[in-house]
């Protein structure tokens, strides 16, 4: 049986630079990076439905949150699933696919955060 090669790229350091070129080039700390971190109860999140530039399908967005961004993951993957739709999170801002408003407001509110209906 042959030997299983072991990856020697992998790095310790998850800063996500590969290769730099320019000479005595040091990686600055993300610690500017710092989102104030929010408990559940003192957000208010606002929910919404979208149909611009989806060819007039509705999806359902959810703003507002202030945390870290793999929070901001974990929040959509459980409304996502709470909902039975699919989604994605871009740019801070939860999408579910379809008019799932009730749903993603009850699941919120359970969890502790204040909620604003945006729109209609």
């Amino acid at each position: 049986m042959a030997k299983r090669k072991t990856n020697r790229r992998v790095r310790s350091t998850g800063d996500g630079m590969v290769f730099s070129t320019q000479p005595g080039w040091e990686p600055t700390s993300s610690e500017g990076d710092v989102v104030n971190e929010l408990p559940a109860h003192e957000q208010t999140l606002y929910v919404s439905l979208d149909r611009k530039q989806r060819a007039g399908k509705p999806v359902t967005m959810v703003e507002g949150f202030m945390g870290s961004g793999m929070e901001l993951m974990q929040l959509g993957k459980a409304l996502k699933t709470q909902c039975g739709a699919g989604g994605a999170v871009k740019e801070g801002v939860i999408l579910v696919q379809g008019d799932h408003r009730e749903k993603v407001i009850e699941t919120l509110e359970h969890q502790g955060f204040k909620i604003k209906r945006k729109g209609g």
